[in-house]
C-alpha cells in the first residue's frame, strides 16, 4: 500500500542523510512539504542538510544515529514519534564501502561493511515496523544498489551486503503478507552508479585512486525514484537506465554478463593516481552535506556508455534466443 497520507503531511525517516543519495532524497521530500527526520553519524553535516530542507519548505529533526546500534535505531524511531506523532515512511540508505581484492580487504572492514549496509538495514526495518503499523500503514524503502542483483570485482563486502538487503526485503515482504500486515510496503531501489561522495570516502586497498564506473547518474535520479516508490510502492525499482540494462543482461545470460562486468569493473573503477591504503569513512564519519561527489566529468560519458550497454544487452538477448532455439531443435 502507498503512504496513508499525502507527502506534504508525511513524516519520513532517512538514514545516511548527511550526504549523497540521503541528502538528495531529503531535499526532494522537503520540496514537497514533507517532515524529514535526518539520521547519520556526522551531526554537523546533518544540521546543514536540515537547514537547506527548511529553506525548501520541509520540517526537520536531526537525530545523530549509528545504524549498527539496534538500540540507537529504536531511539531514532521513538524520538520521531514523540516529536511528530507517527512515522509514515522509513528510508534505509546508510552505506559504506571498501575497495580491493577479497583476500586483501581487512577482516574488520569486511565485517563493518556488512554491519552498516545489511544489519543497519535490518535494524531500521525492525525499528520502523511497529510504528508504521500503528500509523495505519506506510512504506519502507531500502537503497540496495544494482549490485544487489549483479556483481562487480573489488567490492566483495558491498556486493554481499547488498545481495543480503534484497533477500531480506523479499523475506519480510512475504512475512507481512502472510501475517495480515499488508498495509506496510517493503520496497527495494536498485541504482546504477551515482555521483556521490561514496567513491572518495570508501576504504581503499587497491593501490590506485577509486573512481565511479560510468555511466554516472546524478543523485536526484535516485531521490525521485524513491519519491515515486512512496507514492506507488513496488517490490523493486531501478534508478538509472544502465541499472535496468545490466540487470536484464544478468538475467538473460548470467555467465556472460559476469565475465563482461568483471572486465568492465577491472578497467573502469580505478584512476591513474597511486593511492596508499586507507580505511576511509568505514569506521570514522566524514560527511560534508554534499549530495554530489563532483564526478561530473564521468557523467558526460553517460550516453556513450549507455549505448554500449544497450547494444550488449541486445546482443545478449539475441544470443540467448538463438541458444534456446538450438536446444529446442535438438
Amino acid at each position: 500500500m502507498p503512504l496513508a497520507r499525502a507527502l506534504a503531511d508525511a513524516t519520513i525517516v532517512i538514514t545516511g542523510a548527511s550526504s549523497g543519495i540521503g541528502a538528495a532524497t531529503a531535499y526532494a521530500l522537503a520540496r514537497r512539504g514533507s517532515t524529514v527526520v535526518l539520521a547519520a553519524r556526522t551531526e554537523p553535516a546533518l544540521r546543514e542538510v536540515a537547514r537547506h530542507c527548511r529553506e525548501l519548505g520541509g520540517r526537520t529533526l536531526v537525530v545523530p544515529t549509528d545504524v549498527t546500534d539496534a538500540e540507537a535505531m529504536r531511539r531514532l524511531a521513538s524520538t520521531t514519534v514523540a516529536e511528530f506523532g507517527r512515522i509514515d515512511a522509513w528510508i534505509n540508505n546508510a552505506a559504506v564501502g571498501t575497495i580491493g581484492l577479497f583476500d586483501e580487504i581487512p577482516v574488520a572492514e569486511f565485517r563493518q561493511v556488512l554491519d552498516v549496509n545489511l544489519l543497519g538495514t535490518a535494524n531500521g526495518i525492525r525499528a520502523a515496523l511497529p510504528h508504521l503499523s500503528a500509523a495505519g500503514g506506510g512504506v519502507v524503502v531500502n537503497n540496495a544498489s544494482v549490485l544487489a542483483e549483479v556483481a562487480m570485482p573489488y567490492q566483495s563486502p558491498y556486493n554481499a551486503a547488498k545481495h543480503g538487503v534484497r533477500g531480506l526485503a523479499d523475506t519480510i515482504r512475504q512475512e507481512l503478507r502472510a501475517t495480515g500486515r499488508g498495509s506496510v510496503s517493503i520496497c527495494t531501489v536498485l541504482p546504477a552508479t551515482i555521483d556521490t561522495p561514496f567513491f572518495r570516502h570508501a576504504a581503499n586497498h587497491s593501490g590506485r585512486q577509486v573512481v565511479p564506473p560510468p555511466p554516472v547518474y546524478p543523485p536526484e535520479v535516485v531521490a525521485e525514484t524513491i519519491v515515486r516508490l512512496l507514492r506507488r510502492p513496488r517490490r523493486e525499482a531501478y534508478a538509472g537506465g544502465a541499472a535496468r540494462l545490466i540487470g536484464m543482461q544478468w538475467r538473460l545470460a548470467p555467465a556472460l554478463a559476469e565475465r563482461v562486468l568483471g572486465w568492465y569493473g577491472r578497467y573502469t573503477q580505478f584512476g591513474p593516481t597511486p593511492m596508499a591504503d586507507t580505511t576511509g569513512n568505514v569506521f570514522h564519519p566524514d560527511a560534508t552535506a554534499q549530495p554530489e561527489g563532483d564526478w561530473a566529468g564521468r557523467r558526460r560519458q553517460l550516453v556513450r556508455i549507455s549505448t554500449v550497454f544497450g547494444l550488449a544487452a541486445a546482443g545478449t538477448a539475441v544470443g540467448t534466443a538463438a541458444a534456446l532455439a538450438r536446444k529446442l531443435t535438438r
